[in-house]
């Protein structure tokens, strides 16, 4: 038997799991599954089990979730949930932090400290909020604090910018590399000591005897592990009382027993056999292991907290790009205003060399701007009156004036760093392997540790049991399960960030993983392959009854109420030829086919030969010949019909991207097919893939034909790619394995696909196609390299070298080497930033 059920106040991933092992543990359940994005749970049993059960369930385990019949609404829960929602949503003040392992998915929290899961140092997100604002300050009065320079109101005196506050980041280093120090100095007199030994005779000896050097160590070792290094105890007791066991629980149970072993040892000597004990009968300690593994694992911390804060350096880099001031425009008169304060429709001026403010349209003047930050072409681009604009990107040489037409969170430069983001906490679907792994982990290498004991005490050469001490100490020291989970995270980060450098950017980790199999790839023509910048090329007129002025000027009036590219051409065109543009009635849009409406009273029906047919108006063999010599052209023609007869035509031309070609042989080099669907008739698709070279090809594709054809590739096993711009292409994204957008497409498309290409053309296609293999190289070079390292030290820390080589492992040399395992597998990571995806 089996129900679904719905499910409410979840927020990640975490919950999700919570939720499902809840549910499982209610007798009677058989199994049960839950969908975060759907907030449902689908739940198996043996026989009915009442909802009340499972409510009673979930609320001795949390006030959190509630579950109920699909339908029902719960009004408490309803409210619980959504402002959770909106809280992440428009959560863009102080920043959020959350753990770089992913443990919970995308959870974040408000403050800084560590993951509940894994221990580690939760890391800040990086937004505008920081850059966006500007605060001065009274050089000899810090308490004023203005949000704009002036004088101080106090002393008079200019105000002066504040420094802004140490990032997160920053505040996590200096506080480790500040234990770190105290604890070498700490650290390195007991490491003195106690090497000492090895000396013959040694001197400190003549000094004072053994066990009082051992009472020295005790006493210098104490700072060490009650402040330093007291992080990795807390860590460990939380992670074996929520038995989220970790890498510090590892480092706590072998790093604790050395140094509660050698306390017990100097308190009570008697109590331990001779083999234990030094010639002068004190009892071995090994408060310089305890110490020397706690400074190497938190100097491992401290190079981590260094190299993390390079992993998201492309979001670094993208928020120096946007400004803190801009000049507004008012009533001819200019004042310098805070980005916060300008508006929707504001006229801007951009003075040259001036980063742009927002996005919007150039109202007055003509400039080149410097899109290599966002769309990662180095060329500069020439802009014109009406012509796009986006904020953080680099006026050049000549000023002008811009309407405002997205601002704050709008702006593409802030989608660009809201992607980067959302994309760098998703989790590949490859982390499942080493998420499995992690779950077995800890607990496998502390039975490991305990055999390792066992056997050194009875088979091990004397003294026995000081060998399956240090022995079992070094086995646990030297596990690192952080590896393996830092593996994938680190490089979707790294990889996420090169791509948004490079205008490609990244939805979720799946992508980047999926567009690696990639076989097959489906493009859109117009928009896509073409330009999309169509130009009117002829207006036609068939028979006597209308002239070619009146055909153009029923089709800009119809079109003036669309917004399709090919409607905006010949509204454009009707405007230059100073045509009057009446008001259109009852329009409407018929996707893949055209538009209808009324103008003067007269039934107008304007798009391709279904479109005619949708309208009942019959196209003559000759009007069909005539479009036909434009259509061979690669032309697309459009047909007028009045009161159901097909009246005239408007040809329109688009060229077609210099990047088409070169990127379409590149793809199909590296193996992929590439399929071009297009919407418009045979004639003009054939003359595009002629040129193209594309041997695969369809023509008058409707939405759901473009649907229906990515549904019959992947039946046959191939993983779809679907590249398209328009709002019949949202279907298909939607569906295809990896859905790419042009980013110069409509919000509808971007919105459906899982890859946006900033710039629009086909070689973001490459660059996407390049950065996933390398990223997906990379991760498995990070999980090969954190699986061996486990599989090989371990057991090289049990000793099976010993009997064959006499080799043993000290703990410290074991922490070392678990140290450098994290801190590798990031630095590996880091390679991306200097790799090429071009």
């Amino acid at each position: 038997m089996k129900h679904t059920y719905h499910i409410q106040g979840m927020t990640c991933n975490g919950c999700r799991n919570h939720v499902e092992q809840t549910l499982s543990k209610v007798k009677g359940v058989t199994n049960a599954s839950v969908n975060l994005e759907k907030e449902e749970a689908t739940i198996e049993m043996e026989s009915h089990i009442a909802i009340e059960t499972f409510q009673k369930a979930l609320k001795e385990d949390s006030d959190s979730y509630s579950i109920h019949k699909p339908g029902e609404h719960h009004h408490k829960d309803d409210s619980a949930s959504a402002k959770a929602k909106k809280e992440k949503q428009t959560d863009n003040g102080t920043g959020t932090f959350y753990c770089p392992m992913h443990c919970e998915g995308d959870k974040t929290y408000d403050k800084p400290g560590d993951c509940p899961v894994c221990g580690m140092d939760l890391v800040k997100e990086q937004n505008l909020s920081a850059t966006t604002s500007e605060q001065w300050t009274c050089p000899m009065h810090p308490e004023i604090v203005k949000d704009e320079a002036g004088a101080c109101p106090i002393c008079g005196m200019d105000l002066v910018p504040m420094e802004p506050d140490l990032s997160a980041e920053e505040k996590t280093y200096n506080k480790l590399i500040k234990k770190f120090w105290i604890a070498v100095a700490f650290t390195f007199p007991i490491f003195l000591i106690a090497m000492s030994e090895m000396i013959p005779n040694n001197p400190l000896y003549d000094i004072m005897e053994q066990k009082w050097w051992n009472w020295i160590q005790f006493g210098l070792s104490i700072p060490v592990v009650f402040y330093a290094t007291w992080m990795f105890f807390e860590r460990a007791y939380r992670s074996i009382k929520t038995w989220n066991l970790n890498m510090f629980t590892l480092i706590g149970i072998g790093a604790g027993v050395a140094w509660l072993f050698s306390v017990f040892g100097m308190l009570f000597p008697d109590f331990f056999p001779e083999q234990f004990k030094t010639e002068s009968g004190a009892v071995h300690v090994y408060f310089e292991a305890a110490t020397v593994i706690l400074t190497l694992v938190l100097m491992g911390q401290v190079l981590e907290a260094r190299a993390h804060s390079k992993t998201n350096s492309a979001v670094k880099e993208l928020l120096k790009l946007a400004p803190n001031k801009a000049v507004r425009v008012v009533d001819g008169n200019e004042e310098e205003v805070s980005i916060d304060q300008i508006e929707k429709g504001d006229i801007l001026r951009v003075k040259p060399g001036d980063k742009i403010p927002v996005d919007g349209k150039i109202t007055e003047g003509e400039t080149t701007v410097d899109e290599s930050m966002i769309s990662g072409e180095p060329i500069p681009v020439n802009k014109a009156t009406d012509d796009k604009v986006s904020s953080g990107t680099i006026n050049g040489n000549q000023s002008f004036l811009m309407e405002a037409e997205k601002v704050g969170s709008d702006t593409l430069l802030s989608q660009i760093i809201h992607m980067v983001n959302d994309a760098s906490r998703s989790r590949a679907p490859i982390q499942k392997l080493a998420d499995t792994v992690s779950g077995y982990f800890v607990p496998v290498v502390v039975i490991i540790a305990v055999i390792t004991f066992i056997v050194w005490a009875i088979w091990g050469p004397e003294p026995a049991y000081v060998y399956a001490l240090v022995n079992a100490i070094a086995v646990l020291i030297i596990a690192c399960p952080c590896a393996l989970g830092l593996a994938t995270p680190m490089s979707v980060m790294v990889g996420v960030g090169k791509g948004a450098q490079n205008g490609v950017l990244i939805k979720n980790a799946e992508a980047l993983e999926k567009m690696d199999k990639v076989d097959t790839l489906i493009v859109d023509k117009t928009g896509t392959i073409i330009e999309g910048k169509p130009t009117v090329e002829k207006i036609g007129a068939f028979g006597s009854r209308f002239s070619e002025s009146e055909i153009l000027y029923f089709i800009a009036s119809l079109n003036s109420s669309s917004e399709h590219p090919l409607a905006e051409a010949t509204v454009k065109y009707g405007k230059e030829q100073k045509t009057e543009i009446s008001k259109t009635k009852n329009f409407s849009a018929v996707t893949g086919k055209g538009v209808e409406g009324t103008v003067d009273g007269k039934k107008l029906d304007l798009g391709n030969a279904k479109m005619m047919e949708y309208a009942n108006a019959k196209l003559s063999p000759e009007m069909e010949t005539e479009a036909q010599s434009f259509q061979k052209q690669g032309k697309t023609v459009s047909y007028l019909s009045i009161d159901g007869e097909v009246s005239g035509y408007v040809v329109i031309g688009d060229k077609i991207k210099e990047t088409s070609a070169k990127a379409i042989k590149e793809l199909q080099d590296k193996g992929i097919e590439v399929i071009m669907l297009t919407g418009d008739n045979h004639d003009t698709a054939q003359a595009v893939a002629s040129v193209l070279n594309l041997a695969d090809f369809k023509a008058g594709m409707l939405p759901e034909n473009k649907l229906d054809e990515v549904k019959k590739l992947q039946e046959q096993g191939k993983v779809v790619a679907m590249a398209g711009d328009g709002i019949n292409d949202a279907p298909a994204l939607a569906k295809s394995d990896v859905g790419i957008a042009m980013g110069t497409g409509t919000d509808v498309a971007i919105e459906s696909a899982m890859i946006t290409l900033v710039k629009g053309d086909l070689h973001g296609i490459v660059k996407a196609r390049n950065l996933s293999h390398k990223v997906m190289r990379n991760i498995k070079q990070n999980l090969f390299f954190a699986l061996i390292y486990n599989t090989l030290g371990v057991p090289i820390a049990a000793g099976v070298l010993f009997p064959f080589f006499g080799i043993l492992l000290s703990p410290m040399i074991a922490a070392l080497a678990m140290s450098f395992s994290s801190v590798s597998v990031i630095v590996n990571a880091l390679r991306l930033k200097t790799k090429s995806i071009n």
